[in-house]
C-alpha cells in the first residue's frame, strides 16, 4: 500500500515577513489571505494620553509620553560659514573669541572716511523737557529749609531783644534824651542774618514772577545764577540805601537820631524778610496764583514804606513842624532807589532772556 507523500507530510503554509498571513478553509479546500491589524505608532502626545484609562495620574502620563517619544539627537554642522559681507573675509569660527566684534563692525569698516568715534546724532524726535518747578529744586529747598532753621535758632537766643524792639518801635519819646536800645554782637548778627534772608527771599519772588510774566529761558546756564544777580542787586540796595542815609543824617541831624534810625531800618528790614517768607514757601510748593503773590507783595512793600515814613517822622520831623522837608527826604532816600533798584532789573532781565 503506497501511501502519498502529501498526506502523510501535510504543512500548514507560513507567511512571509511582509507578507500577509493566509488562512486554510476547511470547507471550501484553499487558503485566504488573513488582515490582521498593525497599531499605528502616535505622533502626537494626545494620542498617547487617549490610550491611557481616564483615572491615569501624572506621573504615568508623563511615563508614558517618554516611552512613545524618544528625542533623537541634533548634529551641528561643523563646516565653515561661507556667508559674509562682499569685500570681506570667509565667515570665522564660532569659537573665536572676537565673533560679536566681527558682527558689530560695519560695511564702510576699512574706508579712510568712515569716523564711527564722532558722534552722528541721535535718532527720532526730542521730547518736550520737563518744565522747571521750585518744588523739584533740592538747592532752593535746602536754602529755603536752611534759612528756616537759623532762623529759629537765632530767634531762641535773641527772642527778647525782637520783642523790645518791637514795643519801643511804636512808642513815642516826649524828650530828645532817649536812651538808646544797646546790642549785644549776636543780637546784630542775628539782625544782619535776617536782612540777608530778606534779599534772597526778594530775589526769589522777583524770579517767580520773571518766569511766571516775562520768559522762562535766558542764555545764563542755570537759573541759580539769575537768582544770584538778584540777590546781588537787593544787597546793593539795601548797601546803597543805607549809606545814603547816613550821610544825609551825619549832614543835618545828629549823632544820637542817627544810629536810632539806623537800627529802626535794621528791624524794618528783618520784620520784612519775615512777613515775606510764607509768600515763598505758598508760591514754591503750593502753586499760589501770580495775581495773589504779587497783592501779597504789594501789601507787604507798602506797609514797610508807611512803618518807614512813620518811623521818620518820629525821629527827625516830629518837633520841626516842617512838614514838605519829610516828603522831600522820604522821596530822595527811599522811593528814588526802588525805582532805580526796579528799573536795573528790568534792564537785566531784558539782556538776559532769550527771544524767540
Amino acid at each position: 500500500m503506497y501511501l502519498r507523500q502529501d498526506s502523510l507530510h501535510h504543512e500548514t503554509p507560513v507567511a512571509a515577513e511582509g507578507e500577509p498571513a493566509v488562512a486554510e478553509s476547511p470547507e471550501e479546500g484553499f487558503s485566504a489571505p488573513l488582515h490582521v491589524p498593525k497599531p499605528a505608532k502616535p505622533t502626537h502626545a494626545y494620542q498617547v494620553l487617549r490610550l491611557l484609562p481616564k483615572d491615569a495620574t501624572p506621573a504615568q502620563q508623563d511615563s508614558a509620553i517618554q516611552a512613545a517619544f524618544h528625542p533623537e539627537l541634533t548634529h551641528l554642522s561643523t563646516r565653515p560659514d561661507t556667508l559674509h559681507l562682499p569685500g570681506h573675509d570667509k565667515g570665522k569660527s564660532i569659537k573665536d573669541v572676537n565673533l560679536p566684534q566681527y558682527y558689530r563692525e560695519s560695511f564702510f569698516a576699512n574706508d579712510s572716511l568712515f569716523h564711527p568715534e564722532l558722534s552722528g546724532g541721535r535718532y527720532g524726535i526730542a521730547g518736550d523737557p520737563v518744565p522747571y518747578s521750585i518744588r523739584n529744586d533740592n538747592v532752593i529747598t535746602s536754602l529755603l529749609l536752611g534759612c528756616f532753621v537759623l532762623a529759629l535758632i537765632s530767634y531762641s537766643f535773641s527772642r527778647f531783644f525782637l520783642l523790645r524792639q518791637a514795643k519801643n518801635f511804636f512808642y513815642i519819646p516826649r524828650s530828645e534824651n532817649v536812651t538808646v536800645i544797646t546790642e549785644t554782637t549776636g543780637e546784630f548778627r542775628f539782625q544782619s542774618f535776617l536782612v540777608f534772608q530778606t534779599c534772597l527771599l526778594l530775589s526769589v519772588l522777583v524770579f517767580f514772577y520773571t518766569q511766571t510774566e516775562v520768559a522762562d529761558t535766558f542764555i545764563l546756564e542755570s537759573q541759580y545764577q539769575l537768582i544770584g544777580i538778584f540777590f546781588g542787586c537787593f544787597v546793593g540796595y539795601f548797601l546803597l540805601k543805607g549809606l545814603l542815609y547816613a550821610f544825609m543824617n551825619w549832614v543835618f541831624f545828629d549823632k544820637k537820631k542817627n544810629e536810632q534810625w539806623i537800627k529802626s531800618m535794621l528791624f524794618i528790614t528783618a520784620m520784612e524778610g519775615i512777613a515775606l517768607f510764607p509768600l515763598v514757601l505758598l508760591q514754591s510748593y503750593f502753586d499760589l496764583p501770580m495775581q495773589s503773590a504779587v497783592i501779597y507783595m504789594a501789601f507787604v512793600l507798602i506797609l514797610v514804606k508807611i512803618l518807614t515814613f512813620y518811623k521818620c517822622y518820629v525821629i527827625f520831623f516830629r518837633r520841626n513842624g516842617v512838614v514838605l522837608q519829610i516828603f522831600l527826604y522820604f522821596c530822595a532816600l527811599e522811593l528814588i532807589p526802588l525805582l532805580i533798584l526796579g528799573g536795573l532789573m528790568v534792564l537785566i532781565v531784558d539782556n538776559l532772556k532769550i527771544n524767540f
